[in-house]
Parts: structure tokens; C-alpha cells; sequence
């Protein structure tokens, strides 16, 4: 039986980066980039910090834009004494539907375990969103040759005790960490195996949810070798950093083979 098919998904990651005037600039600037054959080709997300969040949202929502909210990061309680840190009660009602989980410099940079990324994919799935789980190595791993377990692993922890159907209703990113940002990147040929021992992993833990399950790539993702990427069978879209700050770049990424 031929397995279902995956919407490419192209997701932006704005970072630290683009205070809310900016923000509702480059949504914009970004509506007028993608037509709707655009949108019927892959799903669009952006994800700007928590204080764009509602500007972004009022401007998808009042110019019916197809631009799909997402957030970086949240918290896994509901409410409480917890300064500093956003829920997923609170991001589900700014309509966001994509949060990223366990995104690498929330693991290697604010120590976030793999037991703190299984509580805040639970939330955001208790709300009705759907989580980004990013896993990846570093590049002592990757040169180690562990990058297979390293993956595995996070994906395992992040998936411990979940039905087949909350893993379904995941997507999962593979950033390998040497490539963030460093203008190095996995081969094509490298990132899609890589995307294949994620998928065999979630067909253990989950069985055939594996076929259907969108797994994007992100590390350094540009116009340049977008369509490269994509032409792998294993990847099914991009998780995107720097190029997505820039509304050109990440419509020419949108539209990755025209």
C-alpha cells in the first residue's frame, strides 16, 4: 500500500529577532510575496517571539491571509508562579497553531531536558495545537557517528507514553546543531537518511502513524538548496532560521522548484 501523502510544510523561525512594528512589516511584505497556489503547494508557518504574537495574529486573521501561526517555545503548566515563562493555554488563544518544542538552543543554551520537552509536547497537544519537536546532535556526536542514537533517543523520550494518535499529531524537525546557523549544512543525501532512521524510530513507537508523519529539516535552509532538499523522499519541509527574516528569501524558499 502506498503510503499517504505529506504537505510539505515551510516554517519560520523568527528567533530573537523583529520587535512587533517589524513583524507586522514582513507578514505583510510576505502576504504580497505568495499567491494561492503557493499555499495549496506546501502549508506556510511563521513563528515570531511571544511579544508579536497578537500583532501577527490580527494581521493574518483581518487580511485572510493563509500564513499559519506558530510560537517558539511555551511552558508546560497552565498558570502559576512561574515568571517569565508563556503557556499553552495562553498561546491556543492567540489562535497559534504550530508551537516549536525542544527547538536546540532552548536544549543547549537554556538546559531544557528531554523530560522538560515530553511535558511541553503534552501541552501543547492537551490545547489542540501542534507541537514542532526538534531533535538533533552536536557536532562532537555527528563526528563520533552518533547521530542515529542521539536522534533516536530524543524522539523516544519525547514520545514516552504517548498514543499513536498525539504522535500523529506531531511534526518532527531534524536539526543537526553544527548546522545552525554556521552555514555548514547535512548533504541532502545525509539530512534524508537521517529523516529515515527518525521515521523508523516513530514506526516503532507508533506503527504506521510513521507513513503519514511530516518530518521537516532545518540548518541553514536558503533559497540555494531548498529545492535540493526537498527533492529528498524523506523530507517533507524546512524548519528555517536567518533566511526567514527576510520576506524575498522566504517566499523564493515557499516556492521552492518554480
Amino acid at each position: 500500500m502506498a503510503a499517504p501523502a505529506r504537505k510539505p510544510m515551510i516554517a519560520g523561525n523568527w528567533k530573537m529577532h523583529h520587535n512587533h512594528f517589524e513583524a507586522i512589516q514582513l507578514v505583510q511584505k510576505l502576504g504580497y510575496r505568495l499567491e494561492r497556489d503557493d499555499y495549496d503547494r506546501a502549508d506556510v508557518v511563521v513563528c515570531p517571539p511571544f511579544t508579536d504574537l497578537r500583532s501577527v495574529q490580527t494581521v493574518i486573521e483581518s487580511d485572510r491571509m493563509h500564513i499559519q501561526l506558530g510560537a517558539q517555545n511555551c511552558y508546560w503548566e497552565a498558570q502559576g508562579a512561574f515568571t517569565g515563562e508563556v503557556s499553552a493555554v495562553m498561546l491556543a488563544k492567540l489562535n497559534v497553531r504550530y508551537v516549536i518544542v525542544g527547538h536546540s538552543e532552548r536544549r543547549e543554551v537554556f538546559g531544557e531536558t528531554d523530560d522538560m520537552v515530553a511535558k511541553k509536547v503534552r501541552a501543547v497537544l492537551g490545547q489542540g495545537m501542534t507541537p514542532i519537536l526538534c531533535v538533533g546532535e552536536t557536532l562532537e556526536e555527528h563526528e563520533a557517528g552518533g547521530t542515529d542514537a542521539k536522534v533516536s533517543g530524543q524522539l523516544r523520550a519525547a514520545c514516552a507514553g504517548l498514543k499513536s494518535d498525539d504522535v500523529a499529531a506531531c511534526v518532527v524537525a531534524y536539526e543537526p546543531i553544527w548546522a545552525i546557523g554556521t552555514g555548514r549544512n547535512a548533504t541532502p543525501a545525509d539530512a534524508d537518511a537521517t529523516i529515515g532512521v527518525i521515521r523508523s524510530t516513530v514506526r516503532e513507537i507508533a506503527g504506521d502513524v510513521a507513513d503519514g508523519l511530516r518530518i521537516l529539516y532545518g540548518g541553514s535552509v536558503k533559497p540555494g538548496n531548498i529545492a535540493e532538499l526537498m527533492a529528498m523522499p524523506q523530507i517533507d519541509g524546512a524548519l528555517v532560521g536567518g533566511a526567514s527574516l527576510e520576506a524575498d528569501d522566504f517566499a523564493r524558499i515557499v516556492q521552492f522548484g518554480h
